[in-house]
């Protein structure tokens, strides 16, 4: 499985972007799908995750302000990004989990295939 993340880029804070990540190959052994971020000197970190059947769980410090979505027949994950913060800068990264006794998943670990990252760069 290939994930291919994007549509970051520099937003002033309170506006709005829309992340992108396509999947490809053996897509049908994809299960939970996620995205995590991480800022400069920080670790990686939980942003949320969706199931294949659209159950979804959130971060606090993002709740409210984001929205998960997936189009499994496209193969692609969204991330839309609402009333953006100066704190929310940070390289967001798409993951997507092959265990199927697991509906989603808030751990790093439990994803086995990673995009490559988009930046996010919010200006205050």
């Amino acid at each position: 499985v290939q994930l291919q993340a994007s549509g970051g880029g520099l937003v002033q804070a309170g506006g709005s972007l829309r992340l992108f990540c396509g999947a490809s190959g053996d897509t049908f052994g994809i299960y939970g799908m996620g995205w995590f971020r991480q800022a400069p000197g920080k670790e990686r970190e939980f942003v949320a995750a969706v199931s294949r059947g659209g159950d979804t769980s959130y971060s606090d410090s993002i709740k409210v302000r984001f929205t998960i979505s997936r189009d499994n027949a496209r193969n692609t994950l969204y991330l839309q990004m609402d009333s953006l913060k100066a704190e929310d800068t940070a390289v967001y990264y798409c993951a997507a989990d092959s265990n199927r006794r697991r509906r989603l998943s808030t751990r790093r670990n439990d994803y086995d295939y990673w995009g490559q990252g988009t930046q996010v760069t919010v200006s205050s």
